[in-house]
């Protein structure tokens, strides 16, 4: 059985069992596995990734819970370990885990910051093999198939000397799931976090699936786990016994696709080509707004941000979208298509200002968001045209302005909608997609 330890990366002794100190470090991180030398497909998951980037950068934090998020009626973004033994989960409205966890430190989320965090970890993933496939800011799919000559190792051992690497040069842990696919990688990742290292094989694959829930499965939510409970399969082992033939009569394709996982079989591929589709971003009011000025303030400031994460993104947008919740939770949602892309924060909040005119109507509103879609080379954004000539100028004023803004702090320079802002009622930025906007410093409740 092939094994090594995870820390010195050293061969571990034959024989012994698991759980077995390394020989020759020490360490009680060895893993072994029957086919560890034979499996390439590998899923990065960073742990409690933006809980770790502030721990990081702020050494008061390392021993303390602390939770990115913020404002009574937000939500938690993401919550280190110390805070989840507690209870504290992701997406948990936030005076939920306050109540859980009043101890906590509650951080705003810096997303400029965990963006170059996220690509540093990403470059390096990329030195390992171009098939990477990104799935958010701190995860991603690796396909090391034929990298064994060119590194001199096994992609078991690549991987894990690249979570020693990360952990040593940028500071913050990684959790790994190497497998035969991507479906059994991913559900390989969560088995050990923090500091993981997890093995499915594929002989192993339909045992180790049998008990778990039907949910387990990508793509099965709650509304599909009801639907297949009604039908009587409530374990993955239910699905295995009825096999393909009878789960495509009830359920069509999706009955084929839920037979093949089942017993560990995808045939996906790992996609570098994968792209981001959309960018957007958000903000939960702690009051009811319905007055068009504040309105429009917390909207410029989204587009700001939103402008931000388009150009660190190297994006741009033809689809302009706001995003509004009015008090009684009803989502509404406005789009614009432009002639020309754009990723300028004016732009964007002029065409999102038309939207949320037509809008404002007396409603209140709990939560506004401005997102573009229908994403764009950003050499091709914000030309001039017959109707406005000012389109290259003003791209270069935004981009000066954006230089004075980092040199000098955000407030140096504004736009007049934001003289009166900061009156009360609004609180901070929430992102819709893997990354969001700059915030404040910690705020410890």
């Amino acid at each position: 059985m092939a094994a090594f330890c995870r820390d010195c990366l050293a061969d571990a002794r034959p024989g012994g069992s698991i759980g077995l100190r390394c020989g020759h470090c020490g360490s009680p991180r060895v893993i072994r596995h029957a086919e560890l030398d034979l499996l390439t497909i590998g899923h990065i998951d960073c742990d409690a990734f933006y809980a770790a980037v502030e721990k990081r950068d702020d050494p008061s934090l390392r021993d303390v819970p602390v939770i990115i998020g913020g404002g009574k009626r937000g939500v938690v973004s993401t919550a280190c370990y110390l805070a989840r033994v507690q209870g504290v989960r992701s997406a948990m409205p936030m005076f939920k885990a306050l109540a859980l966890c009043p101890e906590a430190v509650v951080v705003k989320p810096n997303m400029a910051k965990y963006v170059t965090v996220g690509r540093e970890v990403r470059e390096r993933m990329r030195r390992l093999t171009p098939l990477v496939e990104p799935l958010s800011i701190d995860e991603a799919f690796l396909d090391l198939s034929g990298t064994e000559r060119l590194h001199g190792e096994s992609p078991a051992r690549s991987l894990a000397r690249l979570a020693r690497d990360v952990e040593a040069e940028i500071g913050i842990s990684l959790s790994i799931g190497l497998a035969p696919n991507k479906f059994l990688a991913k559900i390989a990742s969560e088995l050990d976090k923090p500091r993981g290292f997890a093995v499915i094989g594929k002989e192993e694959a339909a045992g180790f699936l049998a008990s778990r829930p039907v949910g387990t499965i990508w793509g099965v939510g709650k509304v599909t786990q009801e639907r297949l409970a009604k039908e009587g399969f409530r374990t993955i082992a239910d699905l295995q016994a009825a096999g393909e033939t009878s789960l495509a009569r009830r359920f069509g394709n999706e009955g084929l696709r839920l037979a093949r996982l089942a017993f560990g079989r995808d045939e996906r591929k790992v996609n570098p080509e994968r792209e981001t589709k959309s960018v957007s971003t958000e903000t939960t009011f702690d009051t009811d707004i319905s007055d068009f000025r504040e309105l429009e303030q917390a909207l410029y400031a989204l587009c700001r941000k939103l402008s931000d994460r388009l150009k660190a993104g190297s994006h741009a947008g033809r689809t302009v979208t706001l995003k509004l919740k009015t008090a009684d939770f009803r989502l509404i949602t406005r789009a614009r298509s432009l002639d020309n892309p754009t990723r300028l924060a004016n732009r964007l909040f002029d065409h999102g200002r038309d939207l949320l005119r037509h809008e404002t109507d007396g409603r209140r509103f709990r939560l506004i968001g401005i997102g573009v879609s229908d994403l764009a080379d950003p050499a091709t954004a914000d030309p001039d045209d017959l109707i406005d000539t000012t389109g290259t100028k003003a791209a270069h004023a935004e981009i000066a302005a954006d230089r004075l803004r980092e040199r000098f702090g955000r407030g140096i320079i504004e736009r007049g909608i934001l003289i009166d802002a900061g009156r009360p009622g609004r609180r901070e930025e929430k992102p819709a997609t893997s990354s969001s906007s700059p915030a404040a410093a910690p705020h410890r409740k």
